[in-house]
C-alpha cells in the first residue's frame, strides 16, 4: 500500500488569506484525487517503466542509446543509437537516430535530429586549457552537421545544414563559429572555414573550403567569398521562375547624418556590389591630363522629364538630368549599359569631371584674356598719354597768330 500523501498545513492565524479562497481550495482537492486515483503519480502505469539507473543523471531512451557511457554525466539521448559511443563526456543532448552517435568525450553538445551531429568524435586533447574539441556545437534537423568532427561552437538549424563540414582544419581549441539556419545552408562549406553566417534555404550553398568571416541571407553566396556579405538573391534573366528581390527599403539612413564629417558617396556594380570610389593616386594608372577629351560634352542636351516608374508621373516634381542614349551618341564612354546590353544610364561623375575639366579651360582662357586686356590698357593708356604728349608740343609750337591792319 502507498504511503499517504502529506500536504504542508498552516495555522489559520498565520495563513494568508490568499491561501484561503475557494480556488486555492479547489486546486488542492485536484490534486489530492489525482494523486490518489491516477496510476501514474506512482510510477506504476508506464510500460514499460523508465529506464533510470544510469549514473550521474544520465538519461537514455532507445535501443543502444548512451551504450558505451563510463563516466560521462547529465547526458540525455533519446533515439536508436544516440550518443551511442559516448564515454565521458557530459552535457550533451541528441534526439533522433544516430543523433551524436561518434561522440566520446565532448560536452555541450545538443542534436535534434536524425543522424545530427553524426561524425563529431570529441577527440580530447591537450592545448594547456583542458579543452576539447568538438564540443559546444548545435545541431537541429536531418544530418544537420553531420560530417563535423573536431571544431567547437557551431550551430546548424535545418536540414543538411552545415553537412560537409568537419573542422578538419581548426587547431585545437579554436572554435569554429559558424551558424547556418536553413535547409541546406552552408551546406558545402568544409576544412578552413569560420566565422560564417547563412541565414534561409541554400544560403552560403556554394561557400567551400577556406570561407571566412562571410553573411549570406538569402544568398547561395560565391566559392572565393571572403569577408563578404550578400543579403537577397538578384533577379536571373536566364532563369525566369528566378525573380529575386527589385526592390530594397533600408530605415534609418534618409535623413540622417552620419556621426563623422568624413562621409562619402556609396556606388554600386553591375553586380550588385556596394563600394566607393577611391581617388587616391595610389589606386590609378595611366594618369594623365583630360586635354580635349572633355569637349564631347558641350555636344550634351540637358532635358527636363517625369519618371515613368512615379507614382507621381507627369504630375509630380520634374526631373532634370541627361537622356542616356543621347549620351551615347555623343561618347558611349558615359553611359553604362544593364546585363542585357541595353543602355540604363548615365556616368554622372565622368560628365562631372569633364565639366570641371572645360570650367578650367574656359577658366585659364578667360585669365589670358584678362592679361591681354590688361597689357592693351597699358598699351592704350600709354599711347593716349604719348598722344596728349605730341599734341601738347604741337600747339606750343604753332606760330602766333598776326594781325592784318587795313589802311583803307
Amino acid at each position: 500500500m502507498n504511503p499517504p500523501i502529506q500536504f504542508k498545513t498552516t495555522s489559520p492565524t498565520t495563513e494568508n488569506s490568499t491561501n484561503r479562497s475557494p480556488l486555492r481550495r479547489r486546486f488542492l482537492l485536484i490534486t489530492l484525487a489525482f494523486a490518489c486515483f491516477c496510476p501514474f503519480a506512482h510510477g506504476a502505469g508506464l510500460k514499460p517503466p523508465p529506464d533510470g539507473g544510469y549514473p550521474v543523471q544520465n538519461t537514455a531512451e532507445g535501443d543502444d542509446a548512451l551504450f558505451s557511457l563510463t563516466t560521462g554525466f547529465q547526458n540525455t539521448a533519446n533515439g536508436f543509437r544516440a550518443l551511442h559511443d559516448n564515454t565521458t563526456g557530459g552535457d550533451n543532448t541528441a534526439t533522433g537516430a544516430f543523433a551524436l552517435v561518434s561522440n566520446t568525450a565532448g560536452a555541450n553538445n545538443t542534436a535534434v535530429g536524425f543522424g545530427a551531429l553524426f561524425n563529431n568524435t570529441n577527440t580530447v586533447f591537450g592545448d594547456g586549457f583542458g579543452q576539447r574539441a568538438g564540443q559546444e556545437n548545435t545541431a537541429i534537423g536531418f544530418q544537420a552537421l553531420y560530417s563535423e568532427t573536431t571544431s567547437r561552437q557551431n550551430t546548424a538549424i535545418g536540414s543538411h545544414a552545415m553537412y560537409t563540414y568537419d573542422g578538419s582544419f581548426i587547431l585545437p581549441g579554436y572554435d569554429g563559429h559558424n551558424t547556418a539556419i536553413g535547409s541546406y545552408a552552408l551546406y558545402n562549406i568544409s576544412s578552413q572555414s569560420i566565422w560564417n553566417i547563412a541565414l534561409g534555404a541554400d544560403a552560403g550553398l556554394n561557400l567551400g573550403s577556406h570561407s571566412v568571416y562571410n553573411i549570406d541571407i538569402g544568398n547561395q553566396g560565391d566559392g572565393g567569398d571572403e569577408n563578404t556579405i550578400r543579403i537577397g538573391t538578384p533577379p536571373q534573366p536566364d532563369f525566369a521562375w528566378v525573380s529575386g528581390q527589385s526592390r530594397t527599403f533600408i530605415a534609418g539612413i534618409r535623413g540622417v547624418t552620419t556621426d563623422n564629417d568624413d562621409g562619402i558617396p556609396v556606388v554600386i556594380d553591375s553586380a550588385g556590389q556596394l563600394g566607393t570610389t577611391s581617388s587616391s593616386a595610389r589606386f590609378k594608372t595611366e594618369i594623365k591630363p583630360m586635354d580635349k577629351a572633355s569637349e564631347a560634352i558641350l555636344e550634351l542636351k540637358p532635358m527636363t522629364f517625369h519618371y515613368k516608374s512615379h507614382k507621381s508621373n507627369t504630375t509630380g516634381r520634374p526631373q532634370f538630368g541627361l537622356i542616356a542614349e543621347d549620351v551615347a551618341k555623343v561618347n558611349p564612354d558615359l553611359v553604362v549599359r544593364d546585363p542585357n546590353g541595353q543602355i540604363y544610364t548615365v556616368r554622372y561623375d565622368a560628365v562631372n569631371a569633364m565639366l570641371l575639366n572645360e570650367f578650367l579651360k574656359e577658366h585659364r582662357t578667360v585669365q589670358e584674356l584678362k592679361k591681354e586686356i590688361a597689357a592693351l590698357t597699358a598699351t592704350v593708356k600709354e599711347q593716349t598719354s604719348q598722344i596728349q604728349k605730341v599734341s601738347a608740343q604741337f600747339e606750343l609750337s604753332k606760330p602766333a597768330p598776326q594781325s592784318v591792319v587795313d589802311n583803307h
